[in-house]
């Protein structure tokens, strides 16, 4: 790697090159304004749909919240005209508009086909398929049951990944550390790792007092494998360098663990927590489809029961919408410990 490629951003050349880098930077500005445009476009095309046309009944029943939904849709297509407006003058708010642009258009075309599909021409077949206004109807009318399932089942990832990722970082470090743990731990470590969680799911509920413990030794199960074999390798592949270092200045064994070994591993950590949280997330939702009374799975479940689609996708978009949340705030934590370590990992 040359000099040049560490020198940072690029400065617009002088001369007659300046005006070739700013027709370039003005035709990348250019297109974020057409996919702006078509943004719009297509949101003020989903708010005129919604409003105008009428909504297609099926059976006897009419349908709740389809106004509410079509003036939140024109609330939003305002919005976005006033975001667009005031990014004409404010810079930074411009480059993120823009930058979001794309996404904006594509989510606008899916909502049109939506609601098109499903309120205003019951193309797409009830109750599989619902309309917007649908979701709507689940948000309000059934938040309480919602709110409850999603405590509970926060309670259990908390648990079941807390127990699980301690546990993990334990193992790992120490067989990383020792080889005598390591020749012990490791054919255990090959032979329950690669093991689903789910398929243990019978054993677990005959073994354990309640479905709620169950549970959490499923979760702490898959959230302890990735933690345990990326902490390990981490600890493994330290450069044995800097354990010579810190032992001429007179460290300890517990120095060289708990400032050397474990600070070093941090990054492989990190990603073996990314793996466990993910991996929680799909034993959690199945363990709660069995012997739980609340939880998000247990609501996918007597969603489906009852034919309830709309709650289904409802509880759907919550747990994408909260899953999401925790693994950004997990990149958060992460960014937050490793900040010393800024320029040598990169992600």
């Amino acid at each position: 790697m040359s000099s040049s490629d560490l020198a940072g951003p690029v400065a617009p050349p002088e001369g007659g090159g300046a005006s070739l880098w700013r027709a370039l930077a003005s035709g990348e500005e250019a297109r974020g304004w057409l996919w702006a445009s078509a943004a719009l476009l297509g949101w003020a095309v989903l708010a005129a749909a919604s409003f105008g046309l009428p909504d297609k009944t099926v059976g006897f029943v009419e349908p709740l919240y389809a106004r509410q939904t079509s003036v939140g849709f024109i609330l939003w297509a305002l919005a976005l005209i006033g975001v667009a407006g005031v990014s004409t003058v404010h810079a930074g708010l411009r480059r993120r508009f823009l930058r979001a642009a794309p996404w904006l258009t594509v989510l606008a075309a899916f909502f049109v086909f939506w609601e098109i599909a499903t309120a205003k021409t019951g193309t797409l077949p009830t109750p599989f398929f619902s309309p917007p206004n649908s979701l709507v109807e689940v948000y309000l009318e059934d938040h309480a049951r919602l709110i409850d399932s999603l405590s509970n089942s926060m309670r259990l990832l908390a648990v079941g990944f807390l127990w699980g990722a301690v546990l993990g970082f334990v193992t790992g470090v120490s067989i990383g550390w020792s080889q005598v743990l390591g020749y012990w731990v490791h054919p255990v470590l090959r032979f329950l790792g690669p093991v689903p969680s789910t398929a243990l799911m019978p054993l677990a509920f005959f073994f354990f007092p309640s479905s709620f413990s169950a549970a959490v030794f499923l979760i702490a199960l898959a959230t302890w494998f990735p933690v345990t074999v990326l902490t390990w390798s981490g600890v493994a592949g330290v450069d044995k360098a800097y354990y010579d270092v810190a032992r001429t200045l007179g460290a300890s064994q517990r120095f060289l663990i708990l400032k050397v070994a474990i600070p070093a591993a941090l990054p492989n950590v990190f990603v073996g927590l990314f793996m466990g949280l993910s991996a929680s997330f799909s034993v959690l939702v199945a363990a709660e489809m069995m012997g739980v009374k609340s939880g998000l799975g247990w609501y996918l479940q007597w969603a489906q029961g009852w034919a309830a689609y709309a709650n289904m996708y409802g509880a759907l978009i919550v747990m994408a919408l909260v899953f999401s949340g925790l693994i950004t705030l997990l990149f958060a934590v992460r960014d937050r410990a490793l900040a010393w370590q800024k320029g040598v990992v990169r992600w």
